[in-house]
């Protein structure tokens, strides 16, 4: 398979170690210095490209994708308030290809999972208050993070008590501490800490006054979500439309 690159980070750089080890093809690498490429004829020879970027860049980076022919997938944020409804439609009646997920890693696919069915459990013990914490690395410039609103999203489906998840604390690594400890009782609050290297934890807590149940899922390194990132290219070669981690595993 062909595989182009939007951004070429640590994340980038990882994605292309993995795709070269499972005998893809690297046609075109695109970052902040050579937005050119995107009208390249190697760009758009590409299978499909993989693209994570920063926020604020995603969206620009779809259009330009599409125009080019290229099916995407992408794990960047940030976008989908004020672009999801136009890039879901583009994917659903234009003719445009998105593989889209805020976490591309197995284990959080199956967490996520768990946190469903956990969920759909707790929506009958209504004496059980639930919070997520979620932790990363100083350079991650949003919070909560994707995966984070994703998890809560979860919650939301199946918790009829609770219609929508706010911005608890945030811990800033200077040790600076905004934000608020309080919440209505249809709120799930979301805390975020910002702080050393961490790749990713995401802690879910249903907690009442007999006891508490945790679900914790902790990234050892980003090689997991790399990996899920290019079995998602893999995937997408052979599929069209809006498409996300709950297409490639099936729980």
């Amino acid at each position: 398979m062909k595989l182009a690159l939007i951004g070429y980070g640590k994340m980038g750089k990882m994605i292309e170690q993995i795709a070269l080890q499972r005998g893809h093809e690297i046609v075109c690498i695109i970052d902040i210095d050579n937005l050119q490429d995107f009208e390249s004829e190697a760009f758009k020879s590409a299978d499909v490209a993989i693209e994570f970027t920063a926020p604020q860049a995603a969206y620009g980076n779809y259009m330009k994708t599409f125009a080019a022919g290229v099916k995407l997938v992408s794990g960047s944020t940030g976008w989908l308030d004020e672009h999801s409804d136009e890039i879901k439609q583009l994917c659903t009646t234009g003719g445009k290809t998105l593989f889209w997920s805020s976490n591309f890693s197995l284990g959080v696919a199956i967490f996520s999972a768990v946190n469903k069915y956990l969920a759909n459990i707790m929506n009958n013990f209504p004496s059980y208050d639930v919070k997520m914490e979620e932790t990363h690395h100083i350079h991650k410039l949003d919070a909560p993070s994707g995966t984070a609103i994703t998890l809560a999203e979860g919650i939301l489906e199946n918790v009829a008590r609770k219609d929508k998840w706010v911005k608890g604390t945030l811990l800033a690594p200077n040790g600076e501490l905004s934000g608020t400890e309080e919440w209505a009782a249809n709120e799930m609050p979301i805390s975020s800490i910002r702080r050393d290297e961490v790749p990713g934890i995401h802690s879910i807590t249903w907690d009442s006054e007999a006891d508490q149940i945790s679900i914790t899922h902790d990234a050892h390194s980003r090689k997991g979500f790399a990996l899920g990132a290019v079995l998602a290219a893999e995937y997408t070669a052979n599929h069209e439309g809006m498409l996300g981690m709950d297409d490639l595993f099936k729980f």
